[in-house]
C-alpha cells in the first residue's frame, strides 16, 4: 500500500481524501496556491507545497508545478479529486512516464471519456442508448444554424472538455444559439484551457440521473446505484439523493448494465460515473462519463457503506474490488446539499470574502458534512464557490429530508452570502417533497429568482415566538441590572406588537416554565427553550416541534432566518407600534447613473463603448467569478458616458465599472 499521496486539488475535496488517507494510515501532501496559503486542506495534510500563483491556471491546472511537488515530496501516488486535472490525461500519462500512479483510470480511459464527443461515439460502439445531436466540434456561426435546422430547437451547447456545469449553454432560438457558443467557448477556455463546443437537443423537462460504477484493474466492474441529480441552477448540482424517486427496478438495472457495458468497453478501472437524462417515460440517453469522483459522491457512500475514496486507492494499488454486483444492496435514503457562496437574492452572484462566523449544526442525527473552509478563513473569487457539502442519511426520503433540513436551518455561516435559505425552501417544496423533479424545476418554482420562501402561518408563529422570546429575555435581564432590591425590579409588560417585515402582529404573552405562551388573536404558540441571550442559534420547541432559528443583531430588532424565510423582526410597544405608522417611509432613490462591480472578478468583455445608447436588457459587461461568467445587463434606456475598466482588469466589489448620462 502506497505511504504517502498527494492531492492535487483543494477545498473540501481536498479535506474529504485526507479523512480517508488518515483513516488508512497513509501520510498526505496538500498542493496550494498563494490564495490558499491558508486554506483548510494546508492545514490538515502533514506536508504542503506551494505551486503557484491563484489563478488556477498557474497552479492547480499547471502539470510542472505539481510534478515538482511530487518529486520534492516522494509522494507515490496522485489522488486529482475533481474538477482541475481530475480528467487530463496529458497529467495522467506524465505521472505514468515519472512512475507515479494516478488514483483514478488509465491515460487512454481518461482521453477517451474526457471528451464528451469522442465518449459518445464509444457509448454508441457500446449498445448505450444517447442523446440526438452532432459528433462534431461546431466551428462556425454557418454550421451551428445547420445543425439547428437538423436538430430542432431547443438545444444544448456543450463544453467538448470539463463538467460542473461550465461550458454549457441552452438555446431556444437562433440568436441565444450564437450568443450561447460565444459564451460557453469562452468559459470552456477559461475552465478548461479546452473552447470546442458540440450541439445536443435538449431536452425540456428530463431527470438527470446518474450511475455510479467501481472497477478493479482486473477486470471486475459493478454499479452502486443511482444519483438523482435532477436539482440544478445552471446546469450546476444543488441538491442530490440516492436513490431516485422515479426509477423502477427494471429502469435501474438497465440503467446500470449499460454503464457497465460503456466503463467495460473503454477499459475502465477506478471510480466513475455515467450521467444520463430520462424522460417523462423512463427512456434514458447518456450524457457523458466523469473519470473522476464526483462532488456528489457521498450519497452513494451513505446507502451502500463503501468508502468510495478508499477503493479507489486500493484499485490504484492493484488490489481487487472485494464485492461482486450481487453483494451490492441499497441501504435508506441519503440527500446532498451544496453550500454555495452566492446571493440568491441578487440573481445567485457569487460572494467573496472573509468568513466571519462558522458553526457546524450540533446534535442532528445521521448528518456528514465536507467544507475546506473554517472561520477565519477567506473565500476566494479564483475558484469555485462551494463552502461545503451537508449529507443526511435516513430509512426513509422523509426522515432523510428532515434531518438535512434541521442540519440546514443550524448551520451558521457569516460574513459572506449564501444559498442555505434556498436550499431549506427547496427542501420544503411540496414538489420536491413528492418527489416531482425535472432539471427545470428551479426554473419553474423560482422563474423570477428567489426572495424567500413565502411566509406560511407555521414559520410566522416561529418567527412570532423566536422575537417574543430574545426581545423578553433581554428586557428581564435589562430589569435586573441596577441592583435593585427583591421585588422591587421594573415591571415587563404583557401586551406587545409583533413586527414582521412591516405586517403587524397584536401579541398577548405569559411567562411559562422556561418559555412564554403567546397569544395572537386565537392563535396560541407555546415556546419553551433554554436559549441563552448572545447566542446567535435560537433553538426551541414550538408548538410541539424542534426549530432552529438563526439570528443577527439589528440597530433596531432582530433578522431572523428560518424555513427558507428571512425576515425583519421589531418588538414594540402598542403605543409605539401605533406611532410607527405614521412614521416618513424610505423613498426609492431613483434610477443609477453608474454601474458598481456587483462582485470581486475579471473582467472578460466590455459590449459596450462610450457615448453608446443602449436599451433595458442590453449586455454591458461580462465578469467572470469563480470559474463563471456572469453577464449584467442595463436595467432601463442609458447613454454611457464614461467607463473605467478595461478587458482583463481585475475589480472588486462595489467598485466602479462605467458612468451613465
Amino acid at each position: 500500500m502506497f505511504e504517502k499521496i498527494l492531492i492535487a486539488n483543494r477545498g473540501e475535496i481536498a479535506v474529504r481524501i485526507i479523512k480517508t488517507c488518515r483513516k488508512m494510515g497513509i501520510r498526505t501532501v496538500a498542493v496550494y496556491s498563494e490564495a490558499d496559503h491558508a486554506a483548510l486542506h494546508v492545514k490538515e495534510a502533514d506536508e504542503a507545497v506551494y505551486i503557484g500563483p491563484s489563478p488556477s491556471i498557474k497552479s492547480y491546472l499547471n502539470i510542472e508545478s505539481i510534478l515538482n511537488a511530487v518529486d520534492e515530496t516522494g509522494a507515490q501516488a496522485v489522488h486529482p479529486g475533481y474538477g482541475f486535472l481530475s480528467e487530463n490525461a496529458e497529467f495522467a500519462k506524465r505521472l505514468k512516464r515519472a512512475g507515479v500512479a494516478l488514483i483514478g483510470p488509465s491515460a487512454e480511459a481518461v482521453r477517451k471519456m474526457g471528451d464528451k464527443i469522442e465518449s459518445k461515439k464509444i457509448a454508441i460502439k457500446a449498445g448505450v442508448s444517447t442523446v440526438p445531436g452532432t459528433l462534431d466540434v461546431v466551428t462556425s456561426d454557418k454550421e451551428a444554424k445547420k445543425i439547428a435546422e437538423e436538430i430542432g430547437y431547443p438545444l444544448m451547447i456543450k463544453a467538448a472538455a470539463g463538467g460542473g456545469g461550465k461550458g454549457m449553454r441552452v438555446a431556444r432560438n437562433e440568436k441565444e444559439l450564437l450568443d450561447g457558443i460565444r459564451y460557453a467557448a469562452s468559459e470552456a477556455g477559461s475552465s478548461f484551457n479546452d473552447s470546442r463546443v458540440f450541439i445536443e437537443r435538449y431536452f425540456e423537462n428530463p431527470r438527470h440521473i446518474e450511475i455510479q460504477v467501481l472497477g478493479d484493474q482486473h477486470g471486475s466492474i459493478v454499479y452502486l446505484g443511482e444519483r438523482e441529480c435532477s436539482i440544478q441552477r445552471r446546469h450546476q448540482k444543488i441538491i442530490e439523493e440516492a436513490p431516485s424517486t422515479f426509477l423502477d427496478d427494471a429502469t435501474r438495472k438497465a440503467m446500470g448494465e449499460q454503464a457497465v457495458a460503456l466503463a467495460r468497453e473503454v477499459g475502465y478501472y477506478s471510480a466513475g460515473t455515467v450521467e444520463f437524462i430520462v424522460d417523462e417515460d423512463r427512456k434514458f440517453y447518456f450524457l457523458e462519463m466523469n473519470t473522476r469522483l464526483q462532488v456528489e459522491h457521498r450519497v452513494t457512500e451513505l446507502v451502500t457503506g463503501i468508502d468510495l475514496v478508499e477503493q479507489m486507492i486500493r484499485i490504484a494499488d492493484g488490489e481487487k474490488l472485494p464485492f461482486a454486483q450481487e453483494d451490492i444492496h441499497i441501504q435508506g435514503w441519503a440527500l446532498e446539499a451544496r453550500i454555495y457562496a452566492e446571493d440568491p437574492k441578487r440573481g445567485f452572484l457569487p460572494s467573496t470574502g472573509r468568513i466571519t462566523r462558522y458553526a457546524e449544526p450540533e446534535h442532528v442525527h445521521d448528518i456528514l458534512i465536507d467544507t475546506g473552509v473554517y472561520e477565519g478563513g477567506e473565500v476566494s473569487m479564483f475558484y469555485d464557490p462551494m463552502v461545503a457539502k451537508v449529507c443526511s442519511h435516513g430509512p426513509t426520503r422523509d426522515k432523510a429530508i428532515e434531518h438535512l433540513h434541521q442540519a440546514l436551518s443550524a448551520f451558521i455561516v457569516r460574513g459572506i452570502e449564501h444559498n442555505m435559505s434556498f436550499l431549506e425552501a427547496i427542501l420544503a417544496h411540496p414538489r420536491f417533497a413528492a418527489g416531482d423533479i425535472t432539471t427545470r424545476f428551479i426554473d419553474q418554482e423560482y422563474p423570477g429568482g428567489f426572495i424567500g420562501a413565502e411566509l406560511t402561518s407555521e414559520t410566522t408563529r416561529v418567527f412570532l415566538g423566536t422575537a417574543i422570546t430574545i426581545f423578553l429575555r433581554d428586557a428581564e435581564r435589562a430589569a435586573k441590572i441596577g441592583g435593585q432590591l427583591p421585588n422591587r425590579q421594573r415591571a415587563i409588560g404583557a401586551r406587545w406588537v409583533v413586527c414582521v417585515d412591516d405586517q403587524y402582529y397584536p401579541v398577548y404573552v405569559r411567562t411559562r416554565d422556561e418559555g412564554y405562551e403567546i397569544m395572537h388573536v386565537r392563535d396560541l404558540i407555546s415556546v419553551h427553550t433554554s436559549w441563552r441571550l448572545g447566542r446567535r442559534l435560537f433553538q426551541a420547541v414550538i408548538n410541539g416541534k424542534l426549530v432552529s432559528v438563526k439570528i443577527r443583531y439589528l440597530d433596531e430588532g432582530f433578522f431572523l432566518s428560518y424555513g427558507g424565510s428571512d425576515v425583519v423582526v421589531k418588538v414594540r410597544t402598542p403605543r409605539v407600534a401605533e406611532l410607527a405608522e405614521y412614521m416618513p417611509k424610505p423613498k426609492d432613490g431613483g434610477r443609477k447613473n453608474c454601474l458598481n462591480a456587483p462582485i470581486a472578478g475579471l473582467i472578460v468583455h466590455l459590449r459596450v463603448k462610450e457615448g453608446d445608447h443602449v436599451k433595458s436588457g442590453h449586455e454591458l459587461v461580462v465578469l467572470e467569478a469563480m470559474k463563471m461568467e456572469n453577464v449584467i445587463h442595463a436595467d432601463h434606456e442609458v447613454t454611457v458616458k464614461k467607463i473605467h475598466v478595461k478587458p482583463k482588469d481585475s475589480v472588486q466589489m462595489d467598485q466602479l465599472i462605467m458612468e451613465f448620462e
